[in-house]
């Protein structure tokens, strides 16, 4: 059984492969469930909350409802765009060598960087907390993991 398992895993050295493999196959989750529900795509667009006016105790105050940044087309949209890079690692996992399908790959990571930071640091409509935490870490990690093994794994 377990040899069976292990036959669909990247070939190759090292780890880097079977890591671009997993983060492809959660990824595909994740477009599927932002297809299927809104819940968790919310859950990482929720703008910061309002500062409170001075002197006045929070508890005091009706906190007023800010409206979702997240509609059906924007999740489909992020379902969609998430789909497409999974692609592009699946192909980089089992291609490991290929400097071009290793050079998209490194993209998505930094396209999902970026998109992920703007999102927090320059439009506001995220804040830091488990739910970005994860996009953020794996795409910074994978970044430079990425970056530090070109030349293990692309040679000439």
């Amino acid at each position: 059984m377990g040899s069976e398992l292990s036959s669909y895993f990247p070939p190759g050295d090292g780890l880097l492969p079977k890591w671009l493999l997993l983060v492809a196959v959660i990824s595909i989750g994740n477009s599927i469930q932002s297809y299927s529900t809104l819940r968790y795509t919310r859950r990482i667009y929720t703008p910061a909350s309002p500062p409170s006016p001075s002197g006045v105790p929070p508890r005091t105050l009706k906190s007023p409802e800010t409206p979702s940044q997240v509609t059906p087309l924007s999740a489909r949209t992020f379902g969609t765009w998430t789909l497409l890079t999974s692609i592009v690692r699946l192909h980089a996992a089992y291609n490991i060598h290929d400097p071009v399908i290793y050079k998209l790959a490194l993209w998505t990571y930094g396209v999902a960087w970026l998109h992920f930071m703007s999102e927090w640091w320059v439009y506001g409509t995220t804040k830091w907390g488990m739910p970005l935490a994860g996009p953020v870490f794996v795409s910074t990690g994978s970044l430079l993991w990425m970056g530090l093994q070109w030349g293990f794994y692309v040679k000439g």
